[in-house]
């Protein structure tokens, strides 16, 4: 009898410390949602026949891929789309479809393709959202972008596909041609290095920078992530160097080839700026071309310069996923939107 109230007590304070040491799960904050314009199409998700009813309008359909709760996504439509000089672009070109990347809805993208919206996400490699893409009127993509782009950058986009300069140019030429207002002048960091040969075999993966003076987020860039302590140790993995796009310093490619910034630039497709673009032993394993707080920012350079990419190779929200939760399982909450 003894030892069984002993052991008893022994039991009940286990159960105390366990009471007492248990952590509360963090939260994840920050989303937000936004109201969709009412002028978007209050489609059937028949994208064909979208399409078909677009061209009768002498329209592009323009898919708008998002995720609710998504900051960004409500950054895109509260200044995207509501409220500015593009509202009226878009109502006169184009007709808008939305479609939630998480949602079960069916989707008839042509006679012979039906999928639900989260598999639509997958059929047009969506890795930001908001993504929208944009569909001739043959049913054909044209032109993707991916995440939140600025009013400007925006609007020069949707001139670029009313116009149909996709089919004879590409978006960097069609803008390099329009007035562009001069936003930034370069400025220099720690953590950037002299390299002008990305050829050279490196322990680290190599992060390069793209920016220019008509780049609208660069001051955000380096008055937000390039002073914050957590994004600098996340840097700390990487080779990391800036270049100006539109230089014709000379350099070395990744591949060995003798090139400009601005030829790379171009030949990288690379039309967002700051752009981001990570090499791995000399192959581009992600880019980053669209704006990104502070959480997933980093997280994505966790992915390159810890090289999760080799154990999540499908996707960076497999490997998001489980890291998301050990930080919430240790009592710390997220926010998605600093």
């Amino acid at each position: 009898m003894k030892y069984f109230k002993l052991i008893l007590a022994v039991f009940m304070l286990s159960g105390m410390f366990t009471h007492v040491n248990a952590v509360e799960p963090g939260k994840i904050v920050g989303g937000k949602i936004s109201e969709l314009p009412e002028w978007f199409k209050d489609s059937f998700l028949d994208i064909a026949e979208d399409v078909e009813e677009a061209k009768d309008k002498n329209k592009h359909l323009m898919l708008y891929m998002h995720l609710t709760g998504c900051p960004y996504c409500y950054k895109m439509v509260e200044e995207g789309f509501k409220n500015n000089a593009n509202t009226q672009i878009i109502k006169d070109n184009f007709d808008v479809v939305a479609i939630n990347i998480r949602g079960n809805k069916e989707v008839i993208l042509n006679e012979d393709l039906t999928m639900s919206e989260e598999e639509v996400r997958n059929y047009y490699k969506v890795n930001f959202t908001p993504t929208i893409v944009f569909l001739d009127q043959n049913n054909k993509l044209v032109y993707k972008v991916n995440g939140y782009r600025s009013v400007e950058s925006f609007k020069n986009i949707l001139n670029f596909v009313k116009n149909r300069a996709y089919q004879h140019i590409t978006l960097a030429e069609f803008t390099s041609q329009q007035n562009r207002i001069k936003h930034y002048q370069l400025k220099d960091h720690g953590a950037f290095q002299e390299i002008t040969d990305l050829s050279v075999k490196r322990d680290k993966p190599l992060l390069v920078i793209f920016e220019d003076q008509y780049c609208v987020l660069c001051n955000k860039l380096h008055d937000g992530h390039l002073k914050n302590p957590e994004i600098l140790k996340e840097l700390d993995l990487f080779d990391v160097v800036r270049f100006d796009a539109e230089s014709n310093q000379a350099i070395i490619d990744v591949n060995g080839s003798k090139t400009t910034p601005s030829a790379y630039a171009r030949k990288l497709s690379l039309n967002y700026r700051p752009g981001i673009v990570m090499f791995d032993q000399g192959v581009e394993v992600m880019r980053i071309d669209a704006l990104l707080y502070s959480y997933h920012f980093a997280g994505h350079l966790r992915y390159i310069g810890e090289r999760h990419y080799k154990q999540y190779p499908d996707s960076i929200f497999d490997y998001l996923r489980i890291y998301r939760q050990k930080i919430l399982d240790s009592g710390q909450d997220i926010d998605l939107s600093k």
